[in-house]
């Protein structure tokens, strides 16, 4: 069934952060370029501050959007994917949004409504259908830039070939990474889709639902028009291929 309102549900952790304001503005300048790209495309972005709201808003701005993306932020609570909570890197944890989340990531496969998860985002795909998480990299210098600098890293990714997701993605001009964490075990049903040089999962496909994910961050303002765009077009035509959604 073709979308036709095209409205993007833009899925974040808050708009304030006073303990973390510089973090805070790395996140809100991603968010910002997000939309902008949906706004491009000619579709509706709503941003939805989930920490921030109560969980039934959440899931009502979910439910009245055609597609869903889930933004970058924390850490994904390891209590949701059952490992220790203190580890290497680990700071603020948000479990009431982590779990509206993954509430919204299960919803949405029911209804095959296409779901975006950016770096974070990702990772609560992942958990939600049963993965876990590498809690800290041993090659963290290859994925987040130091403190105090450019917190994105350039990186070099590798689509796999048995998926069609380079068909869309142009990463030849590489990604721009920061992030910590990544996808260990799989959750039930999703495919790798690429990796970094030194193995890091760096997308996902889901096998039958329009459901993606990538560790990096497609919406960076320098290649949001050649990276985000493109993997919400795709979402959108297997949306379409899909049989007819039962409801919001």
């Amino acid at each position: 069934m073709p979308l036709t309102t095209r409205t993007v549900a833009l899925l974040h952790l808050r708009t304030r952060r006073p303990h973390a304001a510089g973090y805070q503005a790395e996140l809100d300048a991603l968010n910002a370029s997000a939309a902008r790209t949906v706004m491009r495309l000619g579709w509706e972005p709503v941003l939805v501050p989930t920490a921030e709201l109560p969980t039934a808003d959440t899931h009502a701005a979910a439910r009245a959007a055609d597609l869903i993306v889930l933004m970058g932020g924390e850490d994904v609570d390891p209590r949701l994917y059952g490992v220790r909570v203190d580890y290497p890197g680990s700071g603020h944890h948000e479990p009431r949004t982590d779990s509206t989340h993954i509430a919204v990531v299960l919803e949405a496969m029911q209804h095959h409504k296409p779901v975006l998860g950016i770096c974070r985002g990702m990772q609560v795909i992942n958990v939600a259908l049963g993965g876990t998480l590498v809690q800290h990299l041993p090659t963290v210098e290859r994925h987040r830039g130091a403190a105090g600098s450019d917190p994105f890293v350039r990186t070099a990714v590798r689509i796999e070939s048995e998926t069609d997701l380079d068909a869309d993605v142009d990463v030849a001009q590489t990604v721009r990474c920061t992030h910590h964490q990544a996808v260990d075990a799989l959750g039930t049903g999703l495919r790798v889709a690429a990796h970094a040089a030194d193995g890091v999962i760096e997308a996902v496909v889901h096998e039958s639902a329009p459901l993606t994910g990538v560790q990096w961050h497609p919406e960076h303002p320098a290649t949001a028009d050649a990276q985000l765009a493109p993997l919400l077009r795709r979402l959108e035509r297997q949306a379409e291929s899909m049989p007819a959604r039962a409801g919001r």
